[in-house]
């Protein structure tokens, strides 16, 4: 069995972080599946899925490691093409990645006690975000 839907996300700042968990939880509930796996996907080459503890030290701390790793410049070979200054956002999305993985028992993701689903915005203007999640299993 596969079941599809998606999550819209309105994202405002480069760095923005949003705990989809809850969403993801609605999504595998409703498809029926009780073992399988649930696939995360964003849409767009400029923001991540991942999982982390969602609290507000690390998502202040991703976001930050991610422009220490790779600062917004104007030198990178997108901003020389582009000039939109958002090369470094398709650097940092790329590098974290824009979808995940989670296994399904019981009917649910499994997950860690301190373990949450989120999306982060790599670009530095606002967005409209559609997340595909897709679950497939028994």
């Amino acid at each position: 069995m596969t079941h599809q839907d998606e999550i819209k996300l309105s994202t405002q700042n480069h760095g923005e972080m949003h705990d989809i968990t809850s969403e993801v939880e609605r999504i595998v509930a409703d498809s029926g599946v009780t073992t399988g796996i649930a696939h995360v996907f964003n849409i767009g080459s400029t923001a991540v899925i991942g999982t982390v503890e969602y609290e507000p030290g690390l998502t202040r701390d991703l976001p930050e490691l991610l422009d220490r790793v790779i600062p917004p410049s104007r030198d990178y070979g997108h901003e020389q093409t582009w000039h939109d200054g958002n090369g470094h956002s398709h650097l940092q999305a790329t590098l974290m990645g824009p979808s995940l993985t989670i296994p399904v028992a019981g009917g649910s993701p499994v997950l860690g006690t301190w373990q949450q689903v989120f999306h982060l915005e790599c670009d530095v203007k606002p967005r409209n975000r559609t997340i595909v999640v897709t679950v497939t299993g028994d």
